[in-house]
Protein backbone atom coordinates (compact mmCIF):
# COMPACT_ATOMS: atom_id res chain seq x y z
CA UNK A 1 0.00 0.00 0.00
CA UNK A 2 1.02 3.58 -0.65
CA UNK A 3 -0.11 6.66 1.22
CA UNK A 4 0.03 10.10 -0.36
CA UNK A 5 -0.43 13.28 1.67
CA UNK A 6 -0.70 16.67 0.01
CA UNK A 7 0.03 20.01 1.65
CA UNK A 8 0.63 23.64 0.72
CA UNK A 9 -2.76 24.73 -0.53
CA UNK A 10 -4.39 27.98 0.48
CA UNK A 11 -5.69 31.34 -0.65
CA UNK A 12 -3.56 33.41 -3.00
CA UNK A 13 -4.16 36.51 -5.09
CA UNK A 14 -4.07 36.37 -8.89
CA UNK A 15 -0.48 36.52 -10.09
CA UNK A 16 0.80 34.96 -6.89
CA UNK A 17 2.61 31.69 -6.26
CA UNK A 18 2.17 28.56 -4.19
CA UNK A 19 4.16 25.37 -3.81
CA UNK A 20 2.31 22.14 -3.21
CA UNK A 21 3.98 19.08 -1.71
CA UNK A 22 3.01 15.43 -1.80
CA UNK A 23 4.74 13.03 0.57
CA UNK A 24 4.64 9.35 -0.29
CA UNK A 25 5.00 6.58 2.27
CA UNK A 26 4.48 2.83 2.41
CA UNK A 27 5.45 0.66 -0.54
CA UNK A 28 7.04 3.56 -2.38
CA UNK A 29 9.33 1.25 -4.36
CA UNK A 30 6.28 0.38 -6.47
CA UNK A 31 5.75 3.96 -7.62
CA UNK A 32 7.22 4.88 -10.98
CA UNK A 33 5.26 7.95 -11.91
CA UNK A 34 3.89 10.74 -9.78
CA UNK A 35 1.44 13.31 -11.01
CA UNK A 36 -0.83 16.17 -10.02
CA UNK A 37 -4.47 16.43 -11.00
CA UNK A 38 -7.06 19.03 -10.07
CA UNK A 39 -10.80 19.31 -9.81
CA UNK A 40 -12.47 22.69 -10.02
CA UNK A 41 -15.94 23.25 -8.51
CA UNK A 42 -18.57 21.61 -10.69
CA UNK A 43 -16.02 20.08 -13.06
CA UNK A 44 -14.30 16.76 -13.55
CA UNK A 45 -10.80 15.88 -12.43
CA UNK A 46 -8.16 16.95 -14.94
CA UNK A 47 -4.48 16.25 -15.48
CA UNK A 48 -2.02 18.98 -14.46
CA UNK A 49 1.52 17.58 -14.54
CA UNK A 50 3.39 14.27 -14.44
CA UNK A 51 6.94 13.25 -13.65
CA UNK A 52 8.68 9.96 -14.28
CA UNK A 53 12.21 9.12 -13.28
CA UNK A 54 13.64 8.69 -16.77
CA UNK A 55 11.64 11.06 -18.93
CA UNK A 56 11.02 14.79 -19.01
CA UNK A 57 8.01 16.07 -17.08
CA UNK A 58 4.80 16.69 -18.96
CA UNK A 59 2.19 19.40 -18.40
CA UNK A 60 -1.31 20.31 -19.37
CA UNK A 61 -1.38 23.13 -21.89
CA UNK A 62 -3.26 25.32 -19.43
CA UNK A 63 -0.36 25.35 -16.95
CA UNK A 64 2.66 25.01 -19.24
CA UNK A 65 5.21 27.75 -18.52
CA UNK A 66 3.62 28.59 -15.16
CA UNK A 67 3.77 25.35 -13.17
CA UNK A 68 6.80 23.17 -12.49
CA UNK A 69 6.72 19.61 -11.15
CA UNK A 70 9.73 18.15 -9.38
CA UNK A 71 10.58 15.13 -7.27
CA UNK A 72 13.25 14.60 -4.64
CA UNK A 73 15.01 11.44 -3.48
CA UNK A 74 12.78 11.21 -0.43
CA UNK A 75 9.80 10.48 -2.66
CA UNK A 76 8.21 13.83 -2.23
CA UNK A 77 6.81 15.49 -5.32
CA UNK A 78 6.30 19.21 -5.59
CA UNK A 79 4.22 21.48 -7.76
CA UNK A 80 5.52 25.03 -7.98
CA UNK A 81 2.70 27.22 -9.23
CA UNK A 82 3.47 30.73 -10.46
CA UNK A 83 1.37 33.41 -12.13
CA UNK A 84 -1.76 31.88 -10.66
CA UNK A 85 -5.11 32.70 -12.23
CA UNK A 86 -8.63 32.48 -10.80
CA UNK A 87 -9.26 29.53 -13.14
CA UNK A 88 -6.54 27.61 -11.29
CA UNK A 89 -8.86 27.41 -8.29
CA UNK A 90 -9.40 23.73 -7.55
CA UNK A 91 -8.68 20.86 -5.22
CA UNK A 92 -5.28 19.53 -6.23
CA UNK A 93 -4.68 15.80 -5.94
CA UNK A 94 -1.45 13.86 -5.95
CA UNK A 95 -1.38 10.56 -7.82
CA UNK A 96 1.21 7.80 -7.67
CA UNK A 97 1.22 4.93 -10.12
CA UNK A 98 3.38 1.90 -10.82
CA UNK A 99 3.52 -1.83 -10.46
CA UNK A 100 1.37 -1.77 -7.35
CA UNK A 101 -1.50 0.16 -8.87
CA UNK A 102 -2.76 3.73 -8.79
CA UNK A 103 -2.94 5.71 -5.57
CA UNK A 104 -4.49 9.07 -4.74
CA UNK A 105 -4.11 11.55 -1.94
CA UNK A 106 -7.08 13.32 -0.37
CA UNK A 107 -6.30 16.65 -2.00
CA UNK A 108 -5.44 20.19 -1.00
CA UNK A 109 -7.54 23.23 -1.87
CA UNK A 110 -6.06 26.10 -3.85
CA UNK A 111 -8.13 29.26 -4.13
CA UNK A 112 -7.00 32.09 -6.37
CA UNK A 113 -8.99 35.21 -5.63
CA UNK A 114 -8.55 38.90 -5.00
Amino acid sequence: QVQLVESGGGLVQPGGSLRLSCAASGSIFSIGTMAWYRQAPGKGREFVARIFSVTAPSYADSVKGRFTISRDTANTVYLQMNSLKPEDTAVYYCQGSGSGGIYWGKGTLVTVSA
